[in-house]
């Protein structure tokens, strides 16, 4: 399992850099096609502010698209012991607890780092999981603070929302700046500008993909390495299978926080999902029993 962290960790680290060459080749085209270097400098600038804005603000945003509302012992003792004891179990500090009203079962964590993390689940997981499922699912949240998850997921989302950004005003500026510019941009800049707009957000869903189901699986096994019971991540993850149904609340961009894809299912986004199949991950907890 730690070479697997290990080897993520590299993993993720090629990707951000993917993220980076990507943000520099639209900003070369924005370059090439106004004729102007500082262009380039700029965007760049700009999406390095725009990535660290969201870095600090993205968990907060998070937590809002899903509507979770904070909790307290007194409120549910049943979810903040479990996840108080995990805390203490890991050694990691108590992450802040909230609950989504929403009868799909699911689960969530975030934030930049331990100390800022946020754990939640909704009250459809809380009804159909007894507590050593309960418990599985929790350390599957409480593996991503440890592991860092949560704060290459942030990172990744601000980049994925910047890359986005980028690619809309690229549209706008091909479909409705020529006018005013009186099509004074550079041809080749024209054509690098539209394949960079169409191919951007494509090529960003991927790399977002990539990063969030390899760690998916990963908190998988960590779950199993915190409790001791592969039993109870594997009871829960088939508990999870047989009763999904999509979020009442539902964002492509925070869909990756999920320990099950909150997403209406359909074509696209079956083939851009952010989750591995389930009965994959299940596979994988039965043939790894004998080595947690």
């Amino acid at each position: 399992m730690y070479k697997q962290i290990a080897q993520n960790k590299r993993r993720t680290i090629f990707i951000m850099m993917g993220f980076v060459i990507l943000i520099g080749l639209i900003a070369a085209a924005f370059a090439i096609y106004f004729k102007d270097p500082w262009i380039a400098v700029w965007t760049i600038v700009v999406s390095i502010v725009y990535a660290a804005i969201q870095y600090f603000a993205a968990g907060s945003l998070a937590v809002m698209m899903t509507g979770a509302e904070p909790i307290t012992k007194k409120d549910n003792p049943r979810l903040y012991n479990i996840v108080e004891n995990l805390s203490i179990t890991t050694g990691l500090p108590m992450p802040k607890v909230y609950i989504i009203n929403d009868k799909a079962p699911n689960a969530f964590a975030t934030g930049r780092d331990p100390q800022h993390a946020v754990v939640a689940a909704t009250t459809g997981l809380l009804d159909i999981m007894d507590d050593k499922e309960l418990t599985a699912v929790m350390a599957h949240e409480m593996s991503h603070v440890k592991n860092y998850d949560i704060r290459v997921s942030m990172i990744v989302f601000g980049l994925v929302c910047m890359v986005g950004l980028i690619s809309d005003i690229a549209f706008r500026m091909v479909f409705y700046g020529d006018r005013r510019r009186n099509n004074e941009g550079s041809p080749v800049g024209y054509v690098l500008i539209i394949v960079a707009a169409v191919l951007s957000p494509v090529l960003a869903a991927v790399a977002q993909m990539a990063v969030s189901r390899q760690r998916e699986y990963l908190a998988d096994a960590s779950a199993v390495n915190i409790t001791r019971y592969p039993e109870g991540m594997i009871a829960a993850l088939k508990k999870l299978q047989a009763h999904s149904q999509p979020m009442k609340s539902q964002n492509t961009a925070a869909a990756p926080m999920y320990i099950n894809d909150p997403l209406r299912k359909g074509f696209f986004n079956n083939l851009f999902s952010t989750h591995p199949p389930i009965e994959k991950r299940i596979e994988r907890l039965e043939n790894g029993k004998k080595n947690f």
